[in-house]
């Protein structure tokens, strides 16, 4: 197979793609929704920071940074009142914006502000924008922008390598073939759906002596359906199914220790009207899991064993050259403060750092 003329340095030697203490801002996972009900609390540790989330009496949700500012309890012991949470320790209330609004002991509040953060929910799962304000909406199915949807939460999963090399599985064209046996050359066509998300789909026809492309070949007009919405490079939506059915999955991924990847899989559709439908959709989301665990079966050891280094990329490796161009792109955050990273700053304090190393600690 050919190898791609590309500059190699530029792959492998990236600044947020694959970095074990980078990530991009953006919606993350936090809990599912049925996990937290009207008046609970719940401690969140989301990619490195510590955060509570509780869902006050009127269901609005709230998040906020872990530990009061007064001795640094953690809030998660605390209580929900009305639309506050209220410390366990010395009784300190904090509003919805993370104002404190009592201090029992003084008898008046002081003018404190818990740092809050943006949180809301879709398909099953509570969600935290890592960034001050939110740019894009929550992670959706292009397909399904527009509709009301059912979702189902699924296998809730680890794997031994980071976020980014786990979503690029999805737009790796070869290894249909030599993984997954499909008799289909499978060539993706990019779209940027907006400056965080991008979706490839396949545009070819393919295996036309295949006996199975033959055997579904009757339910496609155009090409095989079958494309793959990325959202910060981390969370990735795929459509499949022959024309009169499309199946919907979205791998939810959050980077973790040791730039590992968690992840949670979420089977979504249409939402259709009467108990007809309901049943209907019971029946299309048990197809869709099934589908996704034919994909995922032959994958999972690999994810558990590499170590990722695109040394030679080859022309089937294009799709996932322009995932890492797509991921290096966005806004990067440190792990743990949500930082954005200032890569000109870095560079010159990691210079400063090996001329003092070289030269020896000055004398006072």
């Amino acid at each position: 197979m050919k190898a791609v003329s590309n500059t190699i340095s530029s792959y492998r030697y990236t600044e947020i793609f694959n970095h074990s203490k980078r990530f991009i801002e953006g919606w993350y996972w936090a809990i599912p929704s049925r996990k937290l009900r009207k008046g609970q609390v719940k401690p969140v540790t989301l990619l490195g920071r510590e955060l509570v989330i509780y869902r006050d009496i009127e269901d609005q949700l709230v998040c906020f940074d872990a530990y009061c500012p007064h001795m640094g309890a953690h809030l998660g012991e605390g209580k929900v009142e009305g639309g506050g949470l209220r410390c366990l320790f010395h009784n300190w209330k904090f509003d919805r914006q993370g104002n404190c609004v009592d201090v029992p002991c003084l008898g008046t509040p002081l003018p404190l502000q818990l740092k809050t953060w943006h949180v809301a929910q879709k398909y099953g799962m509570i969600w935290v924008w890592t960034g001050e304000t939110p740019l894009q909406p929550l992670p959706f199915v292009p397909e399904l922008e527009n509709f009301e949807c059912d979702s189902i939460l699924t296998s809730r999963f680890l794997k031994n390598c980071h976020p980014n090399v786990l979503m690029i599985n999805a737009i790796d064209a070869h290894h249909f073939n030599t993984v997954h046996n499909l008799p289909v050359e499978i060539v993706f066509r990019k779209e940027q759906l907006n400056e965080n998300a991008v979706i490839f789909s396949n545009v070819t026809w393919g295996g036309e002596d295949s006996f199975l492309v033959k055997l579904i070949r009757p339910f496609y007009k155009k090409a095989i359906t079958y494309s793959m919405c990325y959202w910060y490079g981390s969370i990735g939506t795929v459509t499949l199914g022959p024309d009169f059915l499309h199946f919907h999955l979205m791998f939810a991924l959050r980077l973790i220790e040791d730039g590992k990847a968690e992840g949670q899989t979420i089977l979504i559709t249409k939402k259709r009207r009467s108990i007809f439908g309901w049943l209907f959709n019971r029946v299309v989301l048990w197809f869709t899991n099934r589908v996704g665990n034919y994909f995922a079966k032959g994958d999972t050891q690999i994810f558990q064993t590499i170590k990722f280094d695109l040394k030679t990329p080859t022309k089937a490796d294009n799709s996932i050259l322009q995932f890492i161009q797509n991921v290096e792109k966005q806004k990067a955050l440190r792990w743990g403060s949500w930082e954005a990273v200032n890569e000109d700053e870095e560079k010159k304090q990691q210079k400063k750092a090996e001329m003092v190393k070289s030269k020896g600690e000055p004398n006072d």
